[in-house]
């Protein structure tokens, strides 16, 4: 489902010089995995999911969706690729607060290049099954952060990608609605999709098909 090899990023720091943060990184996961990948704060689990996301470009490195090469394409086809196979779940939750909870999911039809009644459709049942639906018409603000993060994660499988990356996807929960999202990426995983998660919660890795740890820029 996805491949990457050799992957490499580094930032300019302020004092002029570089500090590298993947340094030759090899990662897969197929259909019907869960990879749980852990370390220490700054440790570069962040900037490797958005490589592998295609949020941001590896320095060098080769990254596959599938049997297709999707490094070095142009970003319009970047963004094409993305809207196609992956969907992100991320710890800040990341609505627009200008829309509602449901205009916040089918935010991801629009991303696709895909609208139209089937996916208000299939927007308004993930709400039902995540008890989010007599929220539909609230703004981020006036929502929980467990609701917010219900109606995330609904906007990331809207489409129904093949892969689903999830950056700390519990870091700003309480337990119960941490149980609700982990429970939720693990059926994901058992239905046939790839779920990569990275994560400090300890729960995260209950499950997990592997566990990989990076440090120092590399992964174990």
């Amino acid at each position: 489902m996805l491949r990457a090899r050799r992957l490499a990023k580094a930032y300019a720091t302020p004092a002029g010089g570089t500090h590298r943060v993947l340094a030759g990184v090899d990662f897969e996961v197929g259909a019907g995995e869960f990879v749980a990948v852990v370390g220490a704060s700054g440790s570069g689990k962040s900037t490797l999911l958005n490589v592998l996301g295609l949020l941001e470009e590896p320095d060098e490195g080769e990254i596959w969706f599938g049997d297709g090469c999707v490094s070095g394409l142009s970003r319009s086809r970047r963004s094409r690729a993305r809207g196609r196979w992956v969907g992100f779940v991320f710890q800040s939750f990341l609505l627009l607060p200008s829309l509602t909870a449901l205009e916040n999911v089918l935010l991801a039809d629009r991303y696709a290049g895909r609208q139209g009644p089937a996916a208000r459709r299939r927007a308004l049942e993930l709400l039902e099954a995540f008890g989010v639906l007599d929220r539909q018409d609230h703004y981020p603000p006036q929502l929980s952060g467990g609701e917010q993060q219900r109606v995330a994660y609904c906007r990331a499988v809207l489409n129904d990608p093949p892969l689903l990356l999830a950056d700390e996807p519990t870091g700003n929960l309480d337990e119960a609605n941490a149980g609700v999202i982990l429970d939720a990426l693990r059926k994901r995983a058992q239905d046939g999709h790839a779920v990569v998660v990275v994560s400090h919660h300890p729960d995260a890795v209950v499950g997990a098909t592997a566990v990989r740890t990076i440090t120092d820029g590399r992964l174990a």
